[in-house]
């Protein structure tokens, strides 16, 4: 294989592009902790640092998964599984992008070089989550959930009611449409002894415990704009990111369950990316 190829696949085993997920979130916490525009300098530690750590807990998530992967017909052309990418390649990707996170937080202050082991712990352990408890989730909401509050520590190493706000309305946000995702593999996670919402209790009981989830990210994501002191465009913004998630349900349901990608992948690409646009008009206008 050439080395793009290969490139191409580590970027297809990370999933390069739903960092979109997480780092508008990230910018979210540093332009409120900033009061405005940040600097390049933090802007581009920021964006390396969230875009190595993302990689370094997909990697690992990847490499924890592969004998599962296998055995799953959804996932059996990833990288990992197909031999395009080997185990030992992919362990020395994951201490690379442990590296440059460690490094990119030392570039910032000491709180964040202090907090990266934590980070790191807390982005590989939710891959054993699944084996162990339906609260796997929850937990994967956590750490995504810590993208606000690593973009405002970057800016200001102290931790603030909105951004602790934000966290708690992206963990929610994260646990629904995980809970979502994860109805596909229903089946397959109860016949593997996988723990996950759906398998715990149905797809129809987690497509209700996924609104709720949902129903608590509009509430936090409210609070977090009247405690961050944001102007009226953010809560403009607000209702469009609370009817988004509104459509995501509408879309879905027990018995037609083809258009979870949609809701998966474009709607909830557009939550994050809507969210920091209104965070922004909320402080300039």
């Amino acid at each position: 294989m050439t080395v793009f190829g290969r490139f191409g696949a580590v970027c297809r085993m990370v999933k390069i592009e739903h960092s979109v997920f997480a780092l508008p979130f990230a910018y979210t916490g540093a332009f409120i902790a900033a009061g405005g525009w940040p600097g390049w300098y933090t802007m581009v530690v920021l964006t390396a640092a969230m875009v190595a750590v993302r990689s370094f807990a997909m990697a690992f998530n990847r490499l924890i998964d592969l004998p599962v992967d296998r055995a799953n017909p959804r996932t059996q052309g990833r990288p990992l599984v197909t031999g395009e990418i080997t185990p030992a390649q992919t362990w020395a990707f994951i201490g690379v992008m442990a590296a440059v996170f460690v490094a990119a937080c030392a570039a910032m202050n000491p709180l964040c070089l202090k907090l990266a082991p934590v980070a790191l712990f807390m982005s590989a352990v939710y891959s054993l989550f699944k084996r162990f408890t339906w609260a796997c989730h929850f937990f994967l909401g956590a750490v995504l959930g810590l993208a606000p509050i690593a973009g405002y520590i970057a800016v200001t190493p102290e931790f603030t009611v909105p951004v602790i706000l934000f966290f708690w309305g992206v963990l929610f946000w994260v646990a629904g449409f995980d809970i979502l995702y994860s109805c596909q593999d229903e089946d397959f996670d109860r016949r593997e002894g996988l723990h996950s919402v759906p398998a715990r209790v149905g797809v129809r009981s987690a497509l209700i415990v996924s609104s709720f989830c949902h129903v608590n990210t509009s509430v936090f994501f409210l609070m977090a704009g009247w405690a961050a002191g944001l102007s009226w465009p953010f809560f403009a913004v607000w209702g469009l990111v609370s009817l988004i998630l509104l459509a995501e349900h509408k879309i879905i349901s027990a018995e037609d369950m083809s258009r979870v990608n949609m809701a998966f992948f474009t709607m909830n690409g557009v939550v994050s990316v809507v969210v920091f646009a209104g965070v922004l008009l909320g402080i300039y206008m």
